[in-house]
């Protein structure tokens, strides 16, 4: 009966713990906007960690054997931390990191300032050097996806 409620405890800090892991990640995401491919990487190394944390779990605890009242007791820890916790740490930390990399952002563009004015001077005279090299390098690659389409079109 001990190792049960023991086994019953380490599931319901292990759905905390879980739910903590993917209010990191949400936080990420509303610090430094991703796009659905990178949200979709996320999720899927989230699964594979809460798939791989679970297994080991159960296998420590019950030599791998599912007991739903591990499963229930997950499911609990997750609800009780997204009552509770989720909505405010989310919220505050992700505030909070936002405001601190806007500031990093202003300090960054204070120091580098007297370089973009110095870019700004010259700025005419590099546009033009890098506008020639983007023509000649937009030409060499047609030429070069020619020559490929007429070696395919050979064989």
């Amino acid at each position: 009966m001990v190792n049960e409620n023991q086994f019953l405890f380490h599931a319901l800090l292990m759905g905390i713990f879980i739910t903590f892991v993917y209010d990191v990640i949400r936080i990420c995401r509303r610090v430094v906007p991703h796009n659905s491919f990178f949200v979709s990487l996320e999720d899927l190394g989230f699964w594979i960690y809460c798939g791989g944390s679970v297994f080991m779990l159960m296998y420590h605890e019950s030599n791998g054997e599912l007991r739903w009242f591990a499963v229930f007791g997950a499911i609990g820890g997750m609800l009780l931390y997204r009552r509770l916790v989720s909505p405010l740490f989310v919220k505050y930390v992700s505030f909070v990191l936002s405001k601190i990399l806007e500031g990093l952002g202003k300090a960054l563009g204070w120091l580098f300032h007297p370089l973009r004015v110095l870019l700004r001077k010259t700025g005419r005279g590099t546009y033009r050097i890098g506008r020639s090299l983007r023509r000649r390098l937009k030409n060499k690659l047609t030429y070069f996806l020619k020559m490929l389409k007429i070696g395919l079109k050979g064989k």
